[in-house]
């Protein structure tokens, strides 16, 4: 079979899916050549990927669009020649989301129960073409590894406003668990478009005296060995699709807490998610007051049960299975 795969953002959470996919079929992914026309450039460079992109598509049998982006956008408003299906994460229902026509779209996944219910709020109609799978993470990558515990916090994504970090700051100054011994490790880059927050993050530890005990690491390239010094992992967002760094986190060993975005009780048990700053402090020190042997039980049931969900074994063939009954 002939798959084609259009992907033009991150390939993070795509690799495992589209190694599965070749061990079976034979997989082209779309890349378009850019000639550099010394007059009308632009207008040619159009002309010219729009070609390149019918073709694509008429020479697959379907079409798989890692993100409902884009490029997802301009394909349906060609004439329809092959099957398309697309896995829609989180952002582009709010920016592209309008821009696409979901009828010429033969099977959406999406990654939590609470994205299907705003997605059919959004655009009703489509219930029928939604399958629902989770993001993933692969255990091999992220083995299992107890570490003593040394009341390290640590959080880790882009740092943009919607991660929350900067009020997980002020709520760690706030509650004094500096005064308590621990630490804040915050991995991620700066965002282009958000450089005014970056800068607010890494100078406000120092406006409040506590900049030993919160610690930034940048763009973290070795994640396994950053998750390895962390025994509480935070997620803080407002929203998520269905986030994988905590899943990373928990493969690795990380107990994990999670502020209550919608769909986060797909991921976690009520008894890790919190809404105020006031329950993260109480369910952290909680944490923190159990002994070794209790901790490391929590960390393997936590693990087991996202595994049990997530693990990329179980999705990528599930992934892999859906494109091929439709192309069927």
């Amino acid at each position: 079979m002939h798959i084609g795969v259009v992907n033009n953002e991150t390939w993070a959470f795509f690799r495992d899916i589209y190694e599965e996919l070749g061990k079976y079929h034979s997989v082209n992914t779309f890349e378009p050549q850019i000639i550099k026309f010394p007059v009308f450039r632009e207008r040619l460079q159009k002309r010219h990927f729009d070609l390149q992109l019918r073709n694509f598509l008429k020479k697959n049998q379907i079409v798989f669009f890692e993100w409902a982006s884009e490029l997802l956008a301009y394909t349906t408003r060609l004439p329809k020649t092959t099957s398309i299906i697309t896995r829609l994460h989180r952002y582009e229902l709010y920016q592209w989301g309008d821009q696409i026509d979901w009828s010429k779209v033969d099977r959406i996944i999406l990654v939590s129960e609470a994205k299907r219910r705003e997605f059919n709020l959004k655009f009703p109609g489509y219930n029928e073409k939604i399958l629902v799978i989770p993001e993933s993470v692969n255990p091999t990558r992220f083995p299992y590894q107890p570490r003593l515990y040394k009341r390290n916090i640590g959080i880790l994504g882009n740092l943009i406003p919607r991660k929350r970090v900067y009020e997980l700051i002020l709520g760690f100054f706030e509650n004094n668990l500096h005064k308590e011994g621990f630490h804040l490790h915050i991995g991620g880059g700066a965002h282009p478009r958000f450089l005014d927050y970056y800068n607010a993050l890494t100078d406000l530890p120092c406006r409040l005296g506590i900049e030993k005990n919160v610690h930034f690491y940048g763009q973290v390239e070795n994640t396994p060995e950053f998750f390895r010094n962390i025994d509480v992992f935070v997620s803080n967002s407002y929203s998520e699709g269905l986030q994988v760094s905590p899943m990373e986190a928990i493969a690795t060993g990380c107990y994990c807490l999670s502020h209550f975005w919608p769909g986060a009780d797909e991921l976690l048990p009520q008894e890790n998610l919190f809404f105020t700053d006031g329950e993260f402090v109480e369910k952290l020190i909680e944490y923190d007051q159990l002994n070794h042997e209790v901790k490391i039980a929590k960390q393997l049931k936590l693990r087991e049960a996202v595994l049990a969900k997530c693990d990329s074994n179980l999705i990528s063939p599930k992934i892999c299975q859906t494109i091929e009954e439709i192309a069927g």
